[in-house]
């Protein structure tokens, strides 16, 4: 076998990682005798846990591996749109969460949503407020 199919066989979970994790991939060869991987992470978290799957590979990674992972913001999922919703007369946390995220008892999600206007399940709510309305 090839030098490259052998380090890539070897590195084989940390390939998979920077596909499951969103990083670009712009170089991947053979570089004075080491794998070469050079991309870009959406997020840090995303080049960290790509490093972190380097060293459980192997704690002495630097013998044969090169990694260089920048940071690129813009290749980040877009933030899921936030929706809002008006209290109308009759309204409570729990009937807000069963019609807006499908089960009651999924109001505490409404209150994270909310801090400045929420601070716990006794808030009280008036016809006119507007509530953030987070993904279920």
């Amino acid at each position: 076998m090839e030098q490259l199919d052998l380090l890539k066989m070897k590195y084989q979970s940390v390939l998979n990682t920077i596909t499951q994790k969103g990083v670009r991939l712009k170089h991947l060869h053979i570089e004075g005798g080491k794998l070469f991987i050079q991309g870009a992470a959406p997020s840090e978290q995303a080049k960290n846990d790509v490093w972190n799957q380097i060293k459980l590979v192997d704690a002495n990674y630097s013998a044969d591996l090169i990694c260089d992972i920048s940071i690129d913001p813009s290749l980040a999922p877009p933030a899921p749109e936030q929706t809002t919703y008006t209290v109308v007369a009759g309204d409570s946390l729990w009937k807000i969460a069963a019609n807006k995220l499908g089960n009651g008892a999924l109001y505490p999600k409404i209150i994270a949503a909310n801090p400045d206007r929420l601070k716990d399940e006794k808030s009280v709510i008036h016809p006119g407020d507007v509530l953030i309305i987070p993904s279920a």
